[in-house]
């Protein structure tokens, strides 16, 4: 498996770990027993599920900047 898979495979199971997190807290919110670390839980997939995303969208733009200066020169 390549990289690029790799990330999109990872990328895909974060999406499933931060909607279940906004589930739980929705869940502790009503039953009003929120802690602070149940509305925390959802910001740790949220921030890599960012750093995912920004991969996977400049993907297709660096392939692009390094296919042009391989055929340039």
């Amino acid at each position: 498996m390549n990289w690029n898979n790799w990330f999109r495979q990872i990328h895909r199971w974060l999406s499933i770990a931060f909607t279940l997190a906004v589930i739980i807290n929705i869940i502790a919110m009503v039953r009003e027993k929120s802690s602070v670390w149940v509305g925390l839980m959802a910001l740790l997939p949220l921030t890599l599920l960012l750093l995912t995303g920004l991969y996977l969208f400049a993907l297709p733009y660096a392939t692009k900047w390094r296919g042009a200066g391989r055929s340039g020169g």
